[in-house]
């Protein structure tokens, strides 16, 4: 039986590295394996999704002293180069998860993390539905198939503690500060539901650049906006056995 201890996640999202900006983002990380257990990028890890882009955050995150987990967000997207992007993140040793998880040890603590880059819809009262015109409901069907994978995986994962990865937010609260006209593109309450049905101990999530740090979903899991911009330093830090 394992030792549970305290787990130390250092968390970002946004970082929007490119070749202009390399060896500047590896410097902000030196000395983060006395602060934390493991790394955890939220996706937009890149600018315009291009290779190039890939290739430059691969190398700000190789041969990390601590473990490494990431998502894509929808600007590693943009240049249909997802799959090479990250390719290129895995041959550095990251672990990059798509709608799937993976446990990761941290001293005596296996930690699940499951995730991926999510999607949008909106949220409770105010969200898309799956009715009307194809494309429409071809909108909500794949975040409501992203949702279902989540809670698949969350039951799924072996682990003493679990945390959610994403880029869309599953929550409104976190979204505050940002124009209320664009929530519907910055997350859903989907993936809320999915994670507070099949349990976690915490969310992490990014996206939302003048988004607030903190808030809960409906069945009360900690959320976090690790978007840079919010955050204002390279990373934070949480931790999953003291309050933070």
């Amino acid at each position: 039986m394992s030792t549970l201890t305290e787990v130390r996640i250092a968390a970002v999202g946004d970082i929007h590295l490119g070749e202009d900006v390399r060896g500047e983002y590896r410097k902000r990380l030196e000395g983060i394996e006395e602060r934390a257990d493991v790394l955890m990028l939220a996706g937009d890890l890149t600018r315009h999704g291009t290779l190039e882009e890939g290739r430059v955050v691969a190398d700000e995150l190789r041969d990390l002293p601590i473990p490494v987990v990431a998502v894509l967000g929808n600007h590693d997207y943009h240049s249909d180069l997802q799959h090479e992007i990250a390719g290129e993140l895995r041959d550095a040793g990251v672990m990059v998860l798509d709608d799937d998880g993976v446990v990761v040890e941290c001293g005596g603590t296996k930690l699940g993390v499951v995730g991926g880059k999510g999607f949008g819809g909106g949220f409770a009262g105010k969200c898309a539905s799956e009715f009307g015109e194809r494309e429409i409901k071809d909108f909500v069907a794949h975040t409501r198939y992203i949702a279902e994978s989540w809670k698949m995986a969350l039951k799924e994962t072996q682990a003493d503690r679990r945390v959610v990865l994403s880029h869309y937010s599953p929550i409104k609260e976190t979204l505050e500060g940002e124009p209320l006209e664009i929530y519907p593109f910055l997350g859903s309450y989907l993936l809320a539901e999915a994670v507070d049905t099949a349990g976690a101990d915490l969310i992490l999530h990014g996206h939302a650049h003048k988004g607030t740090e903190k808030g809960l979903t409906p069945g009360g899991i900690r959320v976090r906006n690790v978007a840079l911009p919010v955050l204002g330093k390279a990373y934070a830090v949480y931790c999953l056995e003291c309050g933070e």
